[in-house]
């Protein structure tokens, strides 16, 4: 009998199966998973739930709670200020399900809101038709990627280093399996911007598309215009961008760009602990069936009254297997109902008003430090609201642990990910920094270094 009755094979089933495929136990299986991850959880007893729910407080209470701290942290995940009534319009009923409300059988309203989610994506990238969302930006950047070979036939992707760190991995985990060629362009190491002779040297006949950050991943903002020129009309511009940033640049669409994708977080959802997020994909009308996710269209009944309908969804359950755009499953649409609550009750006017705060605390700050003894700027182009310097004195992983004794979140360490900048950090600020926050900042940095 099996030791799992719910497991129906046997043990000499398995091994048969094993012996079968070659090889030796089901750990060879997984030898293509990093061994960082090969390790066996030490659980304690189990014990009463008190107990239980005490210790699980006192572990809780390790984490950092953002609403008590000072946070010039940035990075992909933004810490802007969220009015209360989001959350509260955000958890009535209608909008809570059980499963993911992707099927066409979901309620109105939670169609309703996704359709202006789309809506609004569509005025802030500039581009025809945006989808209800994706998982998170990286995947949506994999997509864009995975969606440009589909339209042009071409299998190289241009993806700018000066993209998240996260983003280019998942990307290439994306294409690896595809024979999708990712290649690097690099950054000038100047402006940290795209160095347009390198990416021109770059480009030929097998590049399906060059993925640039807007801003990029060190907070500057790449001149697209001048990009798009040097591309071919089959070699698609895909965009990654900051929502937040589009309420006071000119729309990607417009400078170019045929895909423009980004991590929708800081449209009223919470960081935490790094998630969840959710990604936001758009494109132009003649790409519309390459696109991955789902439509939500606005249509009449046979009344005439308004109803809200899903009108195009390329996933494997719902066509053809092989004719599917993207095997999307998971999704955190209740994201980008929040997203679009968020969207809604800022209107035009509030977004500008979040973009310019962030834009104008950042450069103070940078103004400042730029005339500190041990600090110094790395990069000359036009920044949004992060910039990276380089640090004197002592490493950036020591300054931070110093500045959170002071309850301060300090940059992100960089020298991981970008080895070639050495001790260097990318400082960020959004609206919801107070001003007597910065100046308490400089005050502990003219200290520390």
């Amino acid at each position: 009998m099996s030791r799992f009755p719910y497991i129906p094979h046997t043990e000499s089933e398995i091994n048969k199966m094993l012996e079968f495929i070659g090889v030796k136990n089901i750990g060879e299986l997984f030898n293509d998973v990093p061994h960082v991850f090969d390790f066996e959880l030490k659980l304690p007893d189990s014990t009463d739930e008190f107990s239980v729910m005490r210790e699980l407080k006192t572990l809780a209470h390790e984490n950092l709670n953002l609403n008590e701290v000072a946070v010039f942290r940035g990075a992909g995940i933004y810490y802007h200020y969220i009015p209360s009534v989001i959350n509260a319009l955000a958890s009535r009923g209608e909008f809570l399900t059980a499963y993911t409300p992707y099927q066409p059988e979901v309620s109105q309203g939670t169609l309703q809101a996704l359709f202006e989610f789309q809506t609004m994506i569509s005025e802030l990238t500039g581009l025809e038709v945006a989808n209800s969302s994706m998982y998170d930006g990286a995947t949506a950047v994999a997509e864009a990627a995975l969606m440009a070979v589909r339209v042009n036939g071409r299998n190289k992707i241009l993806i700018a280093r000066s993209l998240h760190p996260e983003y280019r991995v998942v990307t290439k985990t994306y294409c690896h399996s595809q024979n999708i060629i990712v290649e690097e362009i690099e950054y000038s190491k100047d402006k940290g911007q795209v160095e347009p002779e390198h990416l021109k040297n770059r480009l030929d006949d097998d590049v399906s598309a060059v993925i640039i950050g807007y801003p990029n991943y060190f907070g500057i903002v790449e001149d697209l215009q001048k990009i798009k020129a040097l591309l071919d009309e089959k070699t698609l511009l895909v965009v990654v961008a900051n929502p937040i940033a589009l309420s006071i640049f000119e729309a990607p669409g417009i400078l170019g760009a045929d895909i423009v994708v980004g991590e929708g977080q800081p449209l009223g959802n919470h960081p935490s602990l790094g998630g969840p997020g959710l990604g936001f994909f758009a494109t132009r009308e003649k790409y519309v069936r390459k696109m991955p996710g789902r439509i939500i269209g606005e249509a009449k009944d046979v009344d005439g009254k308004t109803g809200y309908v899903m009108v195009l969804q390329t996933r494997e359950q719902h066509i053809r297997r092989k004719k599917a755009t993207s095997n999307i499953c998971s999704n955190h649409a209740h994201n980008a109902v929040i997203a679009a609550i968020y969207m809604s009750l800022m209107g035009k006017e509030g977004l500008k008003e979040v973009a310019l705060r962030s834009y104008d605390k950042a450069h103070y700050l940078f103004s400042q430090l730029s005339n500190m003894e041990g600090v110094k700027p790395l990069f000359s182009g036009p920044f949004f609201h992060e910039f990276v310097v380089s640090v004197e004195g002592l490493t950036v992983g020591e300054l931070n642990n110093e500045l959170l004794k002071h309850k301060i979140l300090g940059p992100m360490e960089l020298e991981k990910d970008f080895p070639e900048l050495g001790n260097s950090a990318l400082f960020c600020t959004t609206e919801a920094v107070r001003n007597e926050d910065i100046e308490f900042l400089l005050g502990r940095l003219e200290e520390i270094i």
